[in-house]
């Protein structure tokens, strides 16, 4: 690994760890000539699906994009980072384990709206009225009827 200072190519791991619920491998490490320490994180590649959007158009999954939409859903409320990228790596990992090649973006989005769900009810009605673009209030207070029953 190359250092990030002095991009000598001669550095040691001085500890590792697991980090991200055992989802990756965290490693400190020291450059042997500027001494510098810095950070690495080892992560599986994973083969994740293709999404197949409502207009038949495919697209390669793009897990920046899945977090930039829980994040804009959890804008302003009290979730932890911590929560939100182990319910990004609970979605994943279901990709994952599906084994699928494709998936329906209807399916992402039923996912990420049960990890919503249970990780607070108004990002969760705030990214439901957005994915199933509600036409009127009925629809709307319907959803939030079911959220309270359940």
């Amino acid at each position: 690994m190359r250092c990030p200072f002095c991009a000598a190519q001669d550095t040691r791991v001085v500890d590792s760890r697991l980090a991200n619920e055992g989802d990756q491998v965290r490693r400190r490490r020291e450059c042997n000539v500027c001494k510098e320490r810095f950070t690495t994180y080892e992560v599986a590649e994973l083969s994740l699906p293709r999404i197949v959007k409502r207009d038949g158009t495919r697209e390669p999954f793009d897990e920046a994009k899945l977090r930039a939409g829980m994040l804009r859903a959890l804008e302003k409320r009290p979730v932890s980072s911590d929560a939100i990228e182990a319910a990004i790596s609970r979605i994943k990992k279901q990709l994952v384990d599906k084994g699928e090649r494709e998936i329906p973006a209807q399916e992402l989005g039923e996912k990420v709206m049960k990890e919503l769900s249970s990780l607070d009810h108004v990002a969760f009605v705030r990214f439901a009225s957005v994915y199933r673009s509600f036409q009127d209030v009925s629809e709307f207070t319907d959803m939030i009827n079911k959220l309270q029953k359940n």
